[in-house]
């Protein structure tokens, strides 16, 4: 769900950046290689379609972001310790079938230290 929403994040982010850089400013921005837009948005231009545009791009854009914090937060307050299977991990009874461990030898006593007195 995470990656799906990051995706959509990037993709959000290009298409806003791409729509806020068409709509005419003084230097005229990427509008001015597209042309002629008045016979595609009326006799008004591209303004009023791309301030929209971008508005709604941006709305979705924050909802967006918002919904992936809590996504990722979410999945912090888990931990890594919480998904280790605990019974794998130590046998509760020994294995039959194990073979018999050899008898470790006897340690030769430590000599006795004098007291003085």
């Amino acid at each position: 769900m995470t990656s799906t929403l990051l995706v959509v994040q990037f993709i959000l982010a290009v298409l806003l950046t791409i729509s806020i850089l068409l709509q005419k400013s003084s230097s005229m921005g990427l509008g001015a290689y597209s042309g002629s837009n008045d016979s595609l948005f009326g006799a008004k231009g591209p303004g009023n379609f791309l301030s929209k545009a971008t508005m709604l791009l941006g709305l979705v854009f924050v909802l967006n972001t918002l919904f992936l914090g809590y996504l990722y937060n979410e999945n912090r307050q888990k931990s890594a310790v919480d998904s280790v299977k605990t019974e794998s991990l130590i046998p509760a009874t020994p294995e039959a079938n194990q073979a018999p461990v050899a008898p470790t030898p006897a340690l030769p006593a430590a000599p006795a230290v004098p007291t003085t007195k």
